[in-house]
């Protein structure tokens, strides 16, 4: 699966533009750690446009899953999405660890290993 996506910083917070997505809005906020990650990524805008896959394409950087669950690391429980680590972006290191919802398994069918992305 490789596909693009809109994300848009509103006031109280970003989310993910996903009009199949048949859950709530607030199912599609990025928090803990995914907002960091798009703060990054936006350089001052309010919407962010990145193409998201779960095979390598050229001129991808890489988010690496870490654990599943929400909160500690020692939980295996993949119904509650996964964390992944931005070890680095556009040469400089970050090691930012973000928690992605099961809105990303709605998205690429599965909690992928490795999550290929470029804006």
């Amino acid at each position: 699966m490789k596909r693009r996506f809109k994300f848009e910083k509103e006031l109280d917070g970003w989310f993910v533009d996903l009009p199949e997505w048949e859950g709530s809005k607030a199912d599609l906020q990025m928090v803990m750690g995914a907002d960091t990650f798009l703060d990054l990524l936006c350089e001052g805008e309010w919407v962010v446009w990145m193409t998201l896959s779960d095979e390598p394409f050229n001129g991808c950087n890489t988010l690496e899953l870490m654990h599943y669950g929400c909160s500690e690391p020692t939980t295996n429980d993949e119904e509650l999405g996964a964390w992944y680590k931005l070890n680095s972006y556009r040469g400089i290191e970050f090691d930012l660890e973000m928690w992605l919802c099961e809105v990303t398994r709605f998205v690429f069918g599965s909690l992928p290993n490795k999550i290929y992305f470029a804006c």
